[in-house]
């Protein structure tokens, strides 16, 4: 089989089943040099005349798309394909995924530079907010205008005007954005969820270097959502209850919700209120409690005891974590930066009022945080486009903000692993006050960048 080029598009298209056996007579290893060589911005395998596949079939094409990605920094991905096949792919790769669903050639195409500044209409939804941003960010940057729909209810009431809108995208994923873990965040809490029967296999299943890294970043509320775990044993309290010590030492709370004690002894839960956790009934007994997010940790945070230091191997990589971030900004506010200034010491912050925050842990490889300060006015006009309209509301401005450092966080990843550093990314953490992200980095040296956009200072400040 080989690859045909179609505007710019390299395009395998297999037939009938691809398992282990037949995905290996559909490609070998001379399909894999031409495609590596061929003159695209996109190579993309066709699934719409394959019939079945399972994942050993998949896994020969995603071993084209790694040796494709070693040479050239281009798009890589599967495409023409319906829903069932769509979740299907997810749930085979939904540990790493390292390249990107289109539901259609023709969406596709819309991410191809070879189709850049068509401004055609296009109407976006996805479920992974990270991805719902992602794809408004690079539909803006290839010169089109997405039309972003918040909730699905609306993405479908909006698709009924079909003629309205030269393409609609949904099932649809763009590789290596974000970290993909089993946590999400809300009101700068960190959600866990656990199910089933809590054993030994707790700290073997929780990534307790992603949790650490989040306490760096300035997370101090965390929150296991329980309301499907059926019991646990002594292994798994001694777990939490050393989670919770250790949580002690940067002043976090660990908290459990839903969690049933019919079937769990009353000692468990004497032990782990002795250690510091505390429970709820349902987790909206915290989010929707303001004070009491802000009592348990969610809107401040404490000073770390441990400091880490920035070594030659950050700062080396310092340019290529501007570049990411200010691409993204200008792109997002069709502004252009300025920079003012450079500076390794500690991280100085002249103006405090109407000034807005976040910072993105990264580890691996190579371990390090970038915080992001912006002003106001700056932070909403970036946001404006993946909200859909200008508005002033604090949280959604600030809940957006996470959507679009996160992608930042995602572009850094991708530039480390371009050169051969694996590292991941923690979920941003945002700050509505600058003295709370003053107590997470006092002390901390780093790498200051002072950036003007539209006569306003941004800062960019890379630490360890």
């Amino acid at each position: 089989m080989r690859a045909i080029l179609k505007d710019a598009i390299g395009l395998f298209a297999p037939q009938g089943f691809l398992d282990g056996n037949n995905s290996a007579f559909f490609l070998n290893d001379e399909d894999i040099k031409i495609a590596t060589d061929l003159n695209a911005d996109m190579i993309l395998v066709s699934l719409k005349k394959v019939i079945f596949f399972n994942k050993n079939g998949l896994d020969v094409f995603v071993k084209l798309f790694l040796e494709v990605k070693k040479k050239k920094n281009i798009t890589v991905g599967f495409c023409d394909y319906d829903n069932k096949k769509f979740t299907t792919i997810l749930k085979f790769y939904s540990d790493e995924m390292n390249f990107s669903l289109f539901k259609s050639y023709s969406i596709a195409s819309l991410f191809s530079s070879s189709f850049k500044n068509k401004n055609k209409n296009v109407l976006l939804y996805s479920d992974d907010k990270s991805q719902k941003t992602a794809m408004a960010i690079e539909l803006h940057d290839f010169g089109h205008n997405p039309i972003v729909c918040q909730t699905l209810e609306e993405f479908k009431e909006k698709s009924l005007n079909n003629g309205a809108y030269d393409d609609i995208i949904n099932d649809t994923f763009i590789g290596q954005v974000g970290q993909k873990i089993a946590t999400r965040v809300s009101g700068n809490a960190v959600i866990y969820s656990v199910s089933l029967f809590l054993d030994t296999e707790i700290s073997n299943a929780f990534n307790i270097v992603y949790h650490n890294n989040s306490l760096n970043v300035g997370f101090r509320l965390f929150i296991f959502d329980a309301c499907k775990v059926i019991s646990m044993n002594i292994h798994a309290l001694n777990f939490f209850s050393k989670l919770s010590s250790s949580a002690a030492e940067y002043s976090a709370t660990i908290c459990f919700t839903g969690l049933d004690f019919t079937k769990i002894p009353v000692s468990f839960k004497e032990t782990m209120e002795d250690s510091g956790i505390l429970f709820y009934e349902k987790m909206d007994d915290i989010l929707l409690n303001k004070e009491l997010l802000k009592e348990l940790g969610a809107s401040c945070a404490a000073n770390i005891k441990s400091k880490r230091v920035l070594n030659k191997d950050i700062v080396s990589k310092l340019p290529s974590f501007v570049e990411a971030t200010v691409a993204t900004i200008e792109m997002m506010t069709n502004s252009k930066a300025k920079k003012e200034a450079i500076q390794i010491n500690k991280i100085e912050i002249r103006e405090k009022d109407n000034k807005i925050a976040s910072s993105i842990g990264f580890y691996g490889d190579v371990d390090g945080m970038i915080i992001l300060v912006f002003p106001t006015k700056i932070a909403k006009k970036a946001c404006e486009l993946l909200i859909g309209e200008s508005t002033d509301d604090a949280e959604l401005i600030l809940d957006t903000l996470a959507e679009l450092v996160n992608i930042v966080g995602g572009k850094i990843k991708s530039l480390l692993g371009d050169h051969g550093s694996r590292v991941n990314i923690t979920l941003p953490r945002t700050y509505n006050n600058i003295d709370d992200l003053l107590e997470v980095i006092e002390d901390k040296k780093g790498v200051q960048v002072d950036l003007i956009f539209d006569d306003d200072k941004f800062l960019f400040f890379l630490t360890k």
